[in-house]
């Protein structure tokens, strides 16, 4: 719209309606000017009343060009209408097209531009029958109501655009925090799947192991581990479609608790259990009291800290012994502590082969807590080193 030239487009049947308006309008405004100068005798010389009426002609023609040239177009209208009086039904047109298409100051500096003609045509070609200040009044008037009537409506599509670009701008934005919210949903659908798979697939491939490096082992051997390997593979399917479940369910607020059907601290012996079954020795000890205070993000989390680790042990670090250490106190926060004996050199080089940590880092800064993880120091002998993983999670008072 501030450009100085329109960009030239095709005329809806809406522009072909107004631009054929003020043709009749500008036609019309020549015709009265006309007649009521015959009446009252044309003012001399004759010779250009006859002209003016020619050029009053020319600049109707001349506003079907408005939409392409209207600064030119208006500039030039304004300067014949210094001397024709017939011109200035085309001349209030092109003023009022200036002001809709271009911006207020070029509009304000055609509009004086028209004034200045306004004063000149007054002292140039006086009115027998008016007072020149009440004829230079009532063209004053006039250019000023078209400039006016322009200006009103230029700035009511600039805001009809505003508001357009703002809806536009909502709509992006929603769809951009749908986006967010889809991706945020795609990332815990993947944490939760690494966590329940991760562990459950981590006990197949060990009692699987054990069957393939021990072919001739004793019947009643490979039947148990063949069990084991049957329950973990349903356990893992179930805990499968509990995971998906809840993450299916209507959202709440961000910040609300985590629903049931997650394992949380009270799931955390049975954790063991599972990971003794399978050839781990984990030594568990859990300092806390009274519970019930914990909340259930909290403990959901120190439970999948607890897996996490157990799970990175598993492979590899196998045969290590890990001890697990839960302590805490409300107001002091819970802190789940995991250590594995194994050089530090192989949990170094297992630490880089996964995304396991990385997801459960982000998992514990969701929660409000830290977390720690990499190598710790051997005994004073040199005896070998291991790996920790070590978090810090809120426990309101």
């Amino acid at each position: 719209m501030d450009s100085p030239a329109a960009p030239r487009h095709r005329r809806s049947r809406r522009d072909w309606l107004v631009d054929t308006a003020m043709f009749v309008l500008a036609v019309a405004f020549g015709f009265y000017t006309s007649v009521e100068r015959l009446h009252a005798a044309p003012l001399p010389p004759a010779w250009l009343f006859t002209l003016d009426q020619v050029v009053s002609m020319l600049g109707c023609a001349a506003l079907w060009l408005r939409r392409r040239w209207p600064v030119g177009l208006a500039v030039t209208l304004v300067a014949l209408s210094a001397v024709f009086e017939m011109i200035a039904g085309p001349m209030l047109a092109a003023l009022f097209s200036v002001a809709v298409h271009r911006r207020p100051r070029t509009s304000g500096t055609v509009f004086a531009l028209s004034v200045l003609a306004a004063v000149v045509f007054t002292y140039l070609r006086p009115d027998p029958d008016m007072p020149p200040l009440a004829l230079l009044t009532l063209g004053l008037a006039l250019q000023g109501a078209a400039v006016g009537w322009g200006l009103f409506v230029h700035h009511r599509r600039r805001l009809v655009l505003a508001q357009r670009d703002r809806a536009a701008r909502m709509e992006t934005e929603a769809r951009l925090r749908a986006e967010q919210v889809q991706h945020q949903v795609r990332e815990a659908i993947a944490r939760e799947i690494h966590d329940v798979l991760g562990h459950r697939l981590s006990l197949l491939s060990v009692h699987a192991g054990a069957l393939e490096f021990n072919p001739g082992a004793d019947p009643a051997d490979v039947a148990r581990a063949a069990r084991v390997i049957r329950q973990s593979a349903h356990q893992a399917l179930q805990d499968l479609r509990e995971v998906i479940g809840v993450l299916r369910a209507p959202t709440g607020e961000p910040s609300a608790p985590e629903r049931p059907g997650l394992p949380t601290l009270a799931d955390l012996e049975q954790l063991v259990a599972e990971s003794g079954r399978a050839g781990m020795r984990v030594d568990l000890c859990d300092d806390l009291g009274p519970r019930e205070s914990i909340p259930d993000r909290t403990g959901r989390t120190a439970y999948r800290v607890v897996q996490e680790a157990l799970t990175n042990a598993r492979k590899h670090a196998q045969g290590a012994e890990v001890r697990v250490r839960v302590t805490g106190a409300p107001g002091e926060g819970l802190t789940v502590d995991v250590v594995n004996d194994v050089p530090a050199a192989v949990a170094a080089d297992a630490a880089g082969g996964g995304h396991g940590l990385a997801g459960l880092a982000e998992r514990v800064t969701l929660a409000g807590g830290r977390l720690e993880h990499g190598p710790v120091r051997g005994d004073g002998d040199g005896g070998p080193g291991g790996w920790r993983v070590r978090a810090w999670l809120p426990w309101p008072a």
